[in-house]
């Protein structure tokens, strides 16, 4: 009865925090269209590192620093702000939920690339899993559509650099603390985008903007740490499954603020990745059983 209520928790975290992750890229996609997007990433960054520090160093003190892998956190770190550059300039460009549906494919990727780097078992039903989405983010992206232009290589290329930093992240987590390999993402990506500063700093006077803009960091350092709570109560395979409500979220908010509604080929392509994903996660909950 306990582990069905911690079950329950992580469910109630994981489908806030998607929820609130729409929001986020609402409010981003609404700001970046007025605010320069290296404006917007050092806003988001800096407030996300701020509150982070403020929840992990009275709890952990000096040992968040210690780390054996600093390169390789600095590296997951790059990748991390690569990742979201590329994501704010998607979201600039196209649709809420067209862009998340597309991001949506990383965890089905980073299984099966993690028998490669990591020599893990890939079952056939998970390289149909990563068939299945790569055909729903095909129908989404449609080539040889109007539609297809250059700036369909943005939300691939954000899907890349996530796929690196999750593969980074499953690696690091072997000898790093969590709050330490947290810490070390938010104040690279904080330092990162404080040096690209100079470059897209703007003097923004409205203050519907400042308040997006800060909102978009709280927003952020929140949703992890719900995220993480998720985590926290119960394993990835029940947790997975309802990430893929940040995709009906987005959908949703991106039609009630900018009319945006995907087309029915757009829809297929959306439910056969999240088809893809939840398979994913079925499957790797049968083998943990199956291990258990």
């Amino acid at each position: 009865m306990q582990q069905r209520g911690h079950s329950l928790a992580a469910i109630g975290f994981a489908v806030t925090a998607c929820g609130l992750f729409a929001v986020m890229d609402t409010a981003t996609k609404y700001v970046v269209q007025t605010v320069p997007v290296l404006m917007a990433l050092w806003v988001r960054y800096m407030v996300q590192a701020l509150f982070s520090s403020a929840w992990l160093l009275p709890s952990h003190g000096r040992t968040i620093w210690r780390t054996r892998q600093p390169r390789l956190l600095l590296l997951r770190g790059l990748l991390l702000v690569t990742s979201t550059i590329l994501a704010i300039l998607s979201l600039r460009l196209m649709p809420v939920g067209e862009f998340v549906a597309i991001i949506m494919v990383t965890p089905v990727l980073v299984t099966v690339l993690s028998a490669t780097v990591f020599g893990e078992r890939v079952s056939p039903g998970q390289w149909l899993c990563v068939v299945v989405g790569f055909v729903g983010a095909v129908l989404i992206v449609q080539p040889g559509s109007a539609r297809f232009t250059w700036s369909i290589l943005l939300p691939l290329g954000c899907m890349a650099s996530a796929v690196g930093y999750q593969l980074l992240s499953g690696y690091l987590g072997r000898t790093e603390q969590p709050a330490t390999v947290h810490f070390y993402s938010m104040w690279v990506g904080a330092i990162i985008s404080t040096l690209l500063l100079p470059w897209g700093w703007t003097l923004v006077q409205s203050p519907l903007m400042w308040s997006l803009l800060l909102m978009m960091g709280m927003i952020g350092a929140i949703s992890h740490f719900l995220l993480a709570l998720a985590y926290q109560r119960a394993p990835a395979t029940v947790v997975v499954p309802y990430i893929y409500s940040q995709v009906g979220f987005a959908v949703l908010f991106g039609w009630l603020v900018f009319g945006d509604f995907p087309d029915h080929w757009s829809l297929a392509g959306i439910a056969l990745v999240i088809l893809s994903g939840i398979g994913n996660a079925w499957q790797l909950r049968m083998r943990a059983r199956a291990n258990g």
